[in-house]
């Protein structure tokens, strides 16, 4: 019993952990027919995007279209099926990258609901806004909020090009 709880307090060693996770990447990554560059490419968005959608919270930038494109001719290249496997794996711990959070995301974020509410209390006692009375709180600083933050990024995205 001792044994099993030093082992459960410790947990699997980061090595072992690794392998163990990009064995069952490159088990999904397999499963599929992969014939040419755009099955290569599907393969490769997909483990990202059940990554994204699986861990809340912490999301993954997806690597660039060269990037996939230099692993693919690798991969093809590979012989054997450890070959590719090896491919593969350098492919994932180069290219995943956590997505940072700019600051005016999150000073967006953080401002846009009290100037959510005060924008609502304030549109209340205009006499054209008084149907903003019927909606709810619950609704409306929600969605303003959401919209605030789309919008941020958005002009920050086309401002950066």
């Amino acid at each position: 019993m001792g044994g099993s709880m030093g082992f459960l307090g410790k947990g699997l060693p980061p090595t072992q952990m690794m392998n163990m996770v990009m064995g069952s990447l490159y088990k999904q990554f397999t499963q599929k027919a992969i014939n040419n560059f755009d099955d290569f490419h599907v393969a490769v968005l997909d483990i990202f995007n059940n990554f994204n959608s699986a861990l809340p919270g912490r999301h993954f930038d997806f690597p660039t279209s060269d990037e996939i494109k230099a692993c693919f001719a690798r991969w093809k290249e590979a012989k054997g099926e450890e070959e590719k496997k090896k491919v593969f794996t350098e492919l994932m711990e180069k290219s995943v990258k956590t997505s940072k959070l700019d600051d005016v995301t999150l000073i967006t974020g953080i401002v846009s609901p009290p100037a959510a509410m005060a924008a609502k209390r304030a549109g209340e006692n205009v006499p054209q806004l008084k149907i903003i009375k019927l909606i709810p709180d619950v609704i409306f600083v929600p969605t303003v909020t959401i919209l605030a933050i789309v919008s941020a990024k958005l002009s920050r995205r086309m401002y950066l090009k």
